[in-house]
């Protein structure tokens, strides 16, 4: 669902928008769409890789679930990843921040994980690669419980080269491949929680 105004609404106009309610937003050219609360199974794999990424000795400033991030669409949005893997850099940009959006000035997220929701392989698969990318965003993961597959889009030149995993394939992370030497993952670990 989109809210739509007969003004598209400006980057400013949304970082003070308080429509009395908990109710959290992206930013889509000029429009809010309302982020409708997640399924089980998708708060159970943003989970999953949350503790996973802690796991492998990620710290848990550089870890966010449902942070914000401005891109750049036709002007300035903000896209809502279900999780976000920090630089160093960033982590400090954002110490002390009154709210956890990334600004445009700031550095990239390392890493942005999507867990695709019913009507929304679109927004997921098409429009925010492209913002991501234009980001500069290293690395984007797109979760799909539905097709069952874990699609990994590397940053190379501006653009998002993209390898998909599914079953029992070993997902290669370029960004995990530079922290860690005991990432180990495969689709299907990523994704068991769809086979009970």
């Amino acid at each position: 669902m989109v809210l739509t105004t007969s003004k598209k609404m400006t980057f400013e106009e949304f970082l003070n928008y308080d429509d009395g309610t908990d109710t959290l937003y992206e930013l889509e050219n000029g429009e809010l769409i309302p982020m409708s609360s997640e399924s089980d199974i998708n708060q159970q794999i943003a989970i999953f890789l949350l503790v996973y990424f802690s796991q492998l000795g990620i710290p848990s400033y550089c870890l966010r679930m449902k942070a914000e991030v401005a891109v750049n669409s036709r002007q300035v949005g903000v896209r809502v990843p279900d999780l976000i893997v920090y630089s160093e850099e960033l982590a400090i940009a954002m110490s002390g921040a009154t709210r956890s959006l990334v600004f445009m000035d700031m550095p990239p997220p390392l890493l942005v994980v999507e867990v695709v929701s019913p009507n929304q392989a679109s927004r997921d698969y098409r429009y925010k690669r492209s913002e991501y990318a234009a980001r500069g965003i290293a690395e984007y993961w797109i979760v799909d419980p539905i097709q069952g597959r874990v699609t990994i889009l590397e940053w190379v030149d501006g653009f998002y080269e993209e390898k998909v995993y599914e079953g029992d394939q070993a997902i290669a992370s370029p960004v995990f491949d530079k922290i860690s030497a005991s990432f180990e993952l495969t689709a299907n670990q990523v994704l068991q929680i769809t086979k009970n």
